[in-house]
């Protein structure tokens, strides 16, 4: 079985001349006039959204994604997890990351017990492409770990030409964006804003202009690369992931090439998995609870990425006016794409 090791990045910044990391910062200087230049709204704390290509993003993890897009090499054995933000990314990286690596959990110190799993799969836009450098990813020991919220439309075409696999993950759009909601107004109350009141956040949402949206155009851009390649963009549904775990989790195991076998079925490896990347589990966990990371957005607190995920939580919160509103849209989205809720 392989092993995966994408982390530590430091190890990929390898040390350069001046005239590299002078050309470096120039890449990046140039992407941001060219960002600056572009239609903005309110952001979600202190970063306005920029609208390119279609979709919305803060200035530095805009131009984060479009250094990706021109200098990230994906490998054929690689594997990007991808998700519109708020949709189970935390959890769906544990659980690829333990998957994996799962030979490192069975001992007394698993990684997982010291490391966030953004860490141990990290962004391509909040942790690779950042500070004016282009990292050395091919230090990185195969298969390579990597997480997006980057639009099918815009990955690097190395990602698609390499033939790595692509791993998404779905969510009803009336519990993500509740998710989102809160989310938002954690970062508000941090930066000292005024918190978002549930009907500017859901006029936002519904015109698409929220972080890496509109959501459904973000659904329907790997769906349709499911269709396409389904060998290569596996398809995973938050709901039916929280009903069946077990199910999913050996979906996805065979899916990166790290199936299970019958010998660690009998000996419940699969729920040892699950257990480990459970909410309660990983809220707990030191690193989780006073660790931080230090991201182009500014510093995040890990614990604000976890919040308990119930399904159906957007019936504590939204009037049936709202709902009715996020279902219809989401219906004349998806008509015809053969995907729905």
């Amino acid at each position: 079985m392989a092993h995966s090791q994408s982390y530590p990045l430091s190890k990929c910044l390898p040390s350069q001349t001046k005239e590299e990391m002078e050309n470096q910062k120039r890449t990046y200087q140039s992407f941001r006039r060219l960002v600056s230049t572009l239609l903005s709204f309110d952001g979600v704390a202190n970063h306005p959204l920029y609208c390119y290509n279609g979709w919305y993003a803060a200035l530095p993890l805009l131009v984060s994604a479009i250094v990706a897009r021109e200098h990230f090499k994906a490998q054929p054995a690689d594997v990007l997890l991808a998700t519109c933000p708020k949709t189970g990314t935390t959890w769906l990286k544990a659980l690829l990351f333990a998957t994996v690596n799962r030979s490192s959990h069975t001992n007394s110190h698993p990684p997982l017990a010291t490391l966030s799993p953004h860490q141990c799969v990290p962004s391509l836009e909040f942790s690779v492409c950042v500070n004016d450098r282009i990292p050395d990813l091919d230090a990185l020991s195969s298969p390579r770990l990597f997480g997006t919220h980057i639009p099918f439309q815009s990955l690097p075409a190395s990602v698609i030409d390499s033939g790595c696999r692509i791993v998404y993950l779905y969510r009803d759009p009336k519990d993500c964006f509740i998710s989102l909601w809160h989310f938002v107004n954690k970062l508000r109350a941090k930066d000292n804003i005024e918190l978002w009141t549930l009907d500017e956040a859901l006029e936002h949402f519904s015109n698409g202009i929220s972080p890496f949206g509109p959501y459904w155009e973000h659904v329907l851009g790997y769906w349709n690369g499911h269709l396409e390649r389904p060998q290569k963009v596996l398809f995973l549904k938050y709901e039916e992931l929280m009903q069946h775990p077990k199910v999913h989790l050996k979906r996805l195991a065979e899916f990166v090439g790290s199936p299970f076998t019958e010998d660690e079925e009998k000996e419940g490896v699969v729920e040892g998995i699950i257990r480990l990347c459970s909410f309660e589990n990983m809220s707990n966990s030191e690193v989780n609870k006073i660790g931080r990371a230090e991201l182009e957005v500014g510093t995040v607190e890990y614990s604000l990425f976890f919040r308990r995920g119930d399904v159906g939580g957007w019936a504590n919160h939204l009037t049936p006016e709202m709902a009715r509103r996020l279902e219809e849209i989401t219906e004349s989205k998806f008509r015809g794409s053969g995907l729905s809720f």
